[in-house]
């Protein structure tokens, strides 16, 4: 089998197939990175243009294999898409949101806006019309890990998110027999059920402090009501979500910038952000209410602008401390 039968091969092997077009330019790896939880997030493996993902769904789990080509014009571009397991054809049908298919960004590009835009952002977008906003539509998976993230250094909360999936996932489903591909390693992010039952002293080893996992518990016994907040609008899904005890603000808006493929989504008390943004738009740092105040012009877009400036390339100076990599396996 040479290197050009396998793409042939895998979709005649697999379970469900989807080719989308995107009508535009298009960056796979760059609509889906928000996605990862670090470059050694277990759930996802990206080679060259390709991006696999293992996740659970109604049906099942899955093992999605995801192909970025582009055509001899921007309208040519489109992603191909090869599904393994239970949950494929459920999987197949999410595939479109997943990869931007809602993100509609005609009112960010009309003249007037972008005229209203810092050039640092009407810049970054005219470089980076590729990418999306990404949606999932699952809530466990993205809140899981954003809670893991709560009020510890990025470092810290990616290798604990590493380990846990590492004990407690499942390995993917296997992208066809005989396909002799498919990354190594690959697993399927725990179901609520098995999050449930994670010994204390796993979480502990993990790195997991005993607020954040207590979080964890609180949330997924809630889990059936919480993956039906992935049908109502993003704000509403923030707002229901918060009234489990441990998650505010900052963790809704991380969920539902990824759920929903939120455009206004800011997260609010994050240690970095508002710092960030103000420097990035007047050279100041500033606080969470100095960021709103800056973003407000562009409300409905605010999560646009701050992904923009992401991918900008501009980076903050770094005076004054930074927050401490915490250990809590030595408690």
């Amino acid at each position: 089998m040479t290197i050009a039968d396998v793409p042939a091969r895998l979709a005649a092997a697999a379970d469900a197939s989807l080719r989308w077009y995107p009508d535009g330019p298009y960056s796979l790896a760059g609509t889906l990175s928000p996605l990862f939880r670090g470059m050694g997030d277990p759930t996802f493996s990206v080679q060259g243009n390709v991006v696999w993902s293992a996740f659970t769904t109604p049906d099942g789990p899955v093992t999605l294999r995801l192909t970025g080509a582009s055509g001899g014009s921007a309208l040519e571009a489109s992603v191909d898409v090869q599904a393994w397991g239970p949950g494929a054809a459920a999987a197949i049908s999410s595939v479109p949101r997943l990869l931007g298919a809602d993100d509609d960004w005609r009112a960010f590009d009309e003249p007037a806006f972008q005229a209203s835009l810092p050039h640092l952002v009407r810049e970054s977008r005219r470089r980076n019309k590729s990418v999306r906003l990404p949606a999932t539509g699952r809530m466990v998976d993205s809140l899981v890990p954003t809670i893991l993230e709560q009020k510890v250094t990025s470092v810290e909360a990616r290798r604990g998110y590493r380990y846990l999936v590492r004990r407690f996932g499942t390995p993917a489903p296997p992208a066809g027999p005989g396909t002799g591909v498919g990354p190594a390693g690959l697993l399927v992010q725990p179901t609520p059920e098995q999050w449930l039952h994670v010994p204390s002293w796993e979480w502990h080893q993990a790195g997991v402090g005993p607020q954040r996992s207590a979080t964890v518990m609180r949330a997924l016994r809630a889990a059936v009501a919480l993956e039906r907040l992935a049908a109502l609008p993003a704000p509403e899904a923030a707002a229901k979500m918060q009234a489990v005890s441990g998650i505010g603000i900052w963790t809704a808006a991380e969920v539902v910038q990824r759920t929903h493929g939120c455009p206004d989504s800011i997260a609010v008390g994050d240690y970095h952000l508002a710092a960030y943004v103000g420097a990035a738009l007047t050279g100041k740092r500033t606080d969470d209410a100095g960021m709103l105040r800056l973003l407000e012009p562009w409300a409905g877009h605010r999560q646009r602008i701050v992904r923009l400036l992401g991918l900008s390339g501009y980076r903050k100076p770094t005076f004054g401390p930074r927050m401490t990599i915490q250990d809590h396996r030595q408690h």
